[in-house]
């Protein structure tokens, strides 16, 4: 939940410490491995952690009987587990936010164009985020939502019904965007054909 090992956004110390602490607020007997998943460290590294946090007042070691032991959070501990918290949120939601200006400033060339009726093919994560950005946005419609793995066929998303790709040979929206940050560029030669001979215009984010 805390750490996204991703090229632009790297676990870093704090939020390792805050992965560890809101585990032992859960459970103070998880194990030191289930940890170091979480966090993404290795089990001397772990083991690092605790001792500092133990040091520095936040965890306290509480052997259970002679083979097993637990770590609770102090109050002081809990204190910074929701400062950190708090903090992790706020960064979290500026990030959305950041995205959804991205978003819509990629599709303000659409309605300034007059193409306010869209599709949009990914039935994904992204997708909940183009949705909302469009809905800040103002003056889209959005006709259809589609997605070419059928096990989603029928489902909802965001209010909007999944269709097959087929779909879009009968709604004729203005332009298609593609919602499928990985899959951009297969998407777009599956939808070049039937957009070109319909003069449907293909966004790619």
């Amino acid at each position: 939940m805390f750490l996204v090992n991703k090229t632009f956004y790297r676990p870093s110390k704090e939020a390792r410490q805050l992965a560890i602490l809101d585990a032992l607020s859960q459970d103070g007997q998880v194990s030191q491995k289930e940890l170091g998943r979480r966090a993404n460290l290795s089990g001397a590294m772990v083991n690092q952690y605790l001792r500092l946090m133990e040091d520095e007042g936040l965890v306290r070691y509480e052997p259970v009987n002679g083979k097993s032991f637990r770590y609770s959070l102090t109050e002081r501990g809990e204190a910074s587990r929701r400062a950190m918290f708090a903090s992790f949120s706020s960064e979290t939601v500026q990030i959305y936010t950041a995205l959804k200006a991205a978003i819509q400033s990629r599709l303000a060339g659409l309605k300034a164009r007059g193409l306010k009726k869209l599709a949009l093919f990914g039935a994904s994560e992204t997708c909940e985020v183009v949705l909302q950005a469009l809905r800040a946005a103002g003056g889209f419609e959005v006709v259809a939502l589609v997605d070419n793995d059928p096990d989603k066929a029928g489902k909802t998303l965001g209010g909007h019904v999944i269709s097959p790709p087929v779909a879009l040979k009968s709604l004729r929206p203005q332009a298609v965007v593609i919602t499928s940050f990985g899959r951009q560029e297969e998407i777009y030669e599956q939808l070049a054909g039937l957009c070109r001979s319909n003069s449907v215009e293909i966004v790619r984010l």
